[in-house]
């Protein structure tokens, strides 16, 4: 019996691997791929996007495994998303390449385009922000942790759900740059879709721990752009990583101003 038991934890864990798959050439960026299970996949599944930070750049897709979203699905998180994690090789994300990839597998494969969420660290969170402020349209929230943007931008990312989070003990990249953010943003419409956490007394490497807690999915994922072209905003959960994050009133956006800008 102990031996049946073990094999079927092998078949388990093969049917779960081989869901996450390297795509490469097919978009300016390779990208690692992961299917959620087919009675997801078959009902039109949101998608999930990673930007990983700079150590992570380069030629080698596996240094996306080391930490983030593919780390977490690798140690059994699942998903009930089409993930996908793209990497780049030097230099700064770039939108344009980013939504490439997006829309590359939504060709692929039958998605809800009102469900189509970004998240990132530190250059990857400078990558979500840049993202969201020239196509906010294009999506409909957004987790940035210990990055920045610019706030030209600002406009264009308070007409969706964003969430930033920054350590206040943060030597590698500075405080200010997601503060800096925060008040561009709140100086577009009060910040009325704007979540903002200062992690008191973490460091850079500690915002790693929001993608092994189940508050940033859960709150991801119950943003959703409606027919009419809203996106409701739904109470943060508790983190880990801090005693009490943040709770924000339910509002209700209208995405049509999404074009101002880029």
């Amino acid at each position: 019996m102990r031996r049946l038991l073990s094999v079927l934890f092998v078949l388990i864990g093969l049917t779960v691997s081989a869901q996450l798959t390297s795509v490469k050439g097919k978009t300016t960026y390779n990208f690692w791929l992961n299917l959620p299970a087919d009675s997801i996949l078959n009902n039109n599944p949101p998608i999930l996007v990673f930007l990983h930070g700079k150590s992570l750049s380069g030629t080698d897709l596996n240094r996306v495994k080391k930490y983030g979203v593919i780390h977490e699905i690798e140690n059994g998180r699942q998903i009930p998303a089409i993930v996908i994690a793209p990497q780049v090789a030097s230099g700064s994300w770039n939108p344009d390449e980013v939504l490439e990839v997006i829309e590359y597998i939504q060709a692929q494969y039958k998605t809800d385009t009102n469900r189509v969420y970004v998240c990132g660290m530190s250059l990857g969170g400078y990558g979500t922000m840049h993202f969201a402020g020239k196509y906010a349209h294009k999506m409909t929230a957004g987790v940035a942790l210990c990055g920045g943007g610019n706030t030209k931008d600002a406009c264009n990312l308070a007409t969706i759900p964003m969430w930033i989070q920054h350590g206040n003990r943060d030597e590698a990249v500075p405080f200010k740059q997601s503060t800096d953010m925060v008040k561009a943003i709140r100086a577009c419409n009060d910040g009325k879709n704007l979540v903002w956490t200062e992690v008191k007394g973490a460091d850079h490497g500690d915002l790693e721990k929001v993608f092994r807690t189940d508050a940033m999915y859960e709150w991801l994922f119950a943003q959703i752009r409606t027919s009419e072209g809203e996106v409701a905003i739904t109470e943060v959960k508790k983190v880990a990583i801090e005693p009490v994050a943040p709770t924000v009133p339910p509002v209700v956006i209208s995405t049509e101003a999404t074009g101002i800008g880029n």
